[in-house]
């Protein structure tokens, strides 16, 4: 991935998140795609035909690695969080890995555990005019740097958490912002929740209650796309329907 890959770090740097026209029809572009597949994947719950239904997920391959990277990231997001985004954070960890054990993609866990953890801070802690996510990476820096982590292994860190909203977030981009995309997907509007045992669906809800996260994801989702009318999470509300997606998902709330 290059600077002008929509969503690395260095694009969001450079960029503050504001969308160029080209780049804006080739998210609207992704979009298109990833509507497709929802309502395929939804459609083969109905049927009864989601692989999921076969899937096995060994529930100890889904618990938090114990490291100073992965310390550093919990205490930093237990700081910033509110209780439904840290329990967020900890589900999209969990989805992610759990993808990952499926997809047979080798990852980074504690760097996937960091992302995870620290990808939403910048919802609460973000002003101005520039992504969320810019934010969020600032927060990933000075934990990276706090647990010593390279400077390759800060550079991953911070892009999965930049990438982590874009419509689509391919293999290629790396295991860590790949599986980071797909558990937030499973999460919050139920992407690839087909591909999941109900087993494993149920064990992390229940080991991290949703507690009102539509409601209130939905609303802050809303003040970023007010607060960054060219980024991402406008295209989402404007062009995804995204409001609509997260009230759909398919969790109990």
């Amino acid at each position: 991935m290059n600077a002008t890959t929509v969503g690395t770090a260095d694009w969001t740097v450079r960029t503050g998140g504001r969308l160029e026209p080209g780049e804006r029809g080739r998210l609207v572009a992704d979009l298109a795609r990833l509507h497709v597949g929802n309502l395929v994947g939804r459609l083969s719950v109905l049927a009864h035909l989601n692989p999921g239904r076969n899937a096995y997920v060994p529930p100890a391959r889904l618990l938090p690695p114990d490291s100073p990277l992965t310390r550093a990231a919990r205490d930093a997001a237990t700081r910033a969080l509110p209780a439904t985004l840290l329990n967020h954070s900890y589900r999209t960890y969990q989805f992610g890995r759990a993808l990952g054990e499926l997809d047979e993609v080798d990852v980074d866990a504690e760097l996937l555990f960091a992302a995870s953890l620290l990808h939403d801070t910048g919802l609460v802690l973000a002003g101005g005019r520039d992504d969320f996510t810019l934010t969020s990476a600032r927060v990933a820096r000075d934990v990276a740097e706090q647990a010593g982590l390279s400077t390759a292994a800060r550079k991953t860190l911070q892009t999965a958490i930049t990438m982590h909203h874009s419509p689509r977030v391919p293999l290629a981009a790396g295991p860590v912002a790949y599986l980071l995309a797909a558990g937030a997907g499973v999460d919050v509007v139920g992407l690839r929740c087909w591909d999941l045992p109900r087993s494993t669906l149920a064990q992390v809800v229940q080991a991290h209650p949703r507690e009102g996260f539509k409601e209130y994801f939905a609303h802050a989702w809303a003040d970023e796309a007010a607060r960054v009318p060219d980024g991402r999470a406008r295209l989402l509300r404007r062009y995804g329907a995204f409001a609509l997606a997260i009230r759909l998902a398919p969790f109990d709330e």
